[in-house]
């Protein structure tokens, strides 16, 4: 088969009808099929990746400061941004508890990770927790999930504008403003993202950040504003795109199925990703591309994620999402093929304005 050819046949049916699709197989089924030490967490394996990508990062920026040329400065933003995204993923393993058994590391870790790259740690964490409780369910997902067909007619140009043509950027503005048709910013503890009990927690991450900005002030102060742009700013940008790249591949494709009512199921949604290959950057960006299962098992390490994956396959049979197209390709596809879904169906796939023009 061709490198560039997705690798399922759309086993919930070609004709996208609503109609209600019972799965061969269930949890307890996968969980059977991996390995139990795939689930077990290994401190010092998880702390090797967290010190690895901090040396790293350490190293690029004395490289940066020892060579201080143009020449190299776009070496060094492509290559500081991605190990930024990189070091978020371990952060993203601390928020599902799956670095350490115990809570207090995966806090303490997970604040190092998230806090020097603006991001608040138990804010996404929780609200990152409601997209997995609800993946694949077009009415209360948090992330990435479609509009309808009625609200895409009625989307101000702006609004496409930012969906459409510059998501890329988006992360910031979802943080402040969550996404479209929700409301509540992940800084305060008083959003609707979060319960009484979280106030806290959201306190903590929200001073942390702040403080982080307040340094990044004072070095700015003292070193001036090309500093900030060299050193921090383009590194930042880079590693957004990236964050919104990944996260924007992992459930925007035309063959995965979106829910509504009593048709949605944890199981049905948490499949309802696919895996994609990053090739040099897979091992880099710790195996985030290796998306199913995690998003059927959030407490598996990221190191174990494929293992656990090569066991589900020969379970999940055509149900398993794969594409070995480029990403580039991928993402054009995903672009110019996923505006809205229709306004009913208990089942539903995304669709193109362009169909809607030809209509």
């Amino acid at each position: 088969m061709p490198s560039n050819i997705i690798t399922f046949n759309n086993p919930l049916g070609s004709e996208k009808s609503e109609d209600t699709t019972k799965l061969p197989f269930n949890l307890q089924d996968l969980k059977a099929a991996i390995p139990a030490e795939c689930f077990q967490p290994n401190v010092k394996k998880s702390l090797f990746y967290f010190f690895r990508d901090i040396l790293i990062i350490g190293l690029l920026y004395a490289v940066a400061s020892y060579l201080d040329s143009w020449l190299f400065f776009p070496i060094f933003w492509l290559m500081q941004g991605t190990m930024f995204w990189a070091l978020f993923v371990v952060g993203h393993d601390c928020g599902h508890q799956s670095f350490s058994k115990h809570k207090w590391l995966n806090d303490l870790i997970g604040h190092l990770s998230h806090t020097p790259i603006l991001v608040p740690y138990h804010g996404w964490r929780i609200s990152h927790r409601t997209h997995h409780k609800n993946t694949g369910n077009i009415d209360n997902d948090e992330s990435w999930y479609p509009v309808s067909e009625s609200q895409y007619k009625e989307m101000p140009l702006a609004q496409k504008i930012g969906r459409y043509y510059v998501f890329l950027l988006a992360y910031p503005v979802y943080l402040f403003k969550r996404s479209p048709n929700k409301e509540g910013s992940h800084f305060l503890p008083g959003s609707s993202l979060f319960k009484p009990s979280e106030k806290w927690d959201v306190i903590t991450s929200t001073v942390l950040l702040i403080g982080m900005v307040g340094l990044l002030g004072f070095l700015t102060y003292q070193w001036g504003w090309m500093w900030l742009l060299k050193y921090y700013a383009v590194p930042y940008l880079v590693f957004i795109v990236w964050l919104d790249l990944v996260t924007f591949l992992h459930h925007t494709e035309p063959e995965l199925p979106w829910y509504r009512g009593e048709d949605w199921t944890f199981l049905k949604g948490a499949i309802s990703s696919i895996d994609r290959d990053y090739g040099l950057v897979n091992h880099i960006h710790h195996d985030i591309g290796t998306h199913v299962a995690h998003h059927i098992f959030l407490n598996i390490p990221h190191y174990n994620l494929l293992k656990a994956t090569e066991a589900i396959k020969p379970v999940m049979g055509e149900y398993f999402h794969k594409s070995e197209e480029p990403i580039w390709k991928s993402l054009w596809n995903s672009c110019i093929s996923c505006h809205f879904v229709p306004d009913t169906g208990s089942r539903v796939y995304y669709t193109s304005n362009n169909k809607l023009a030809k209509d």
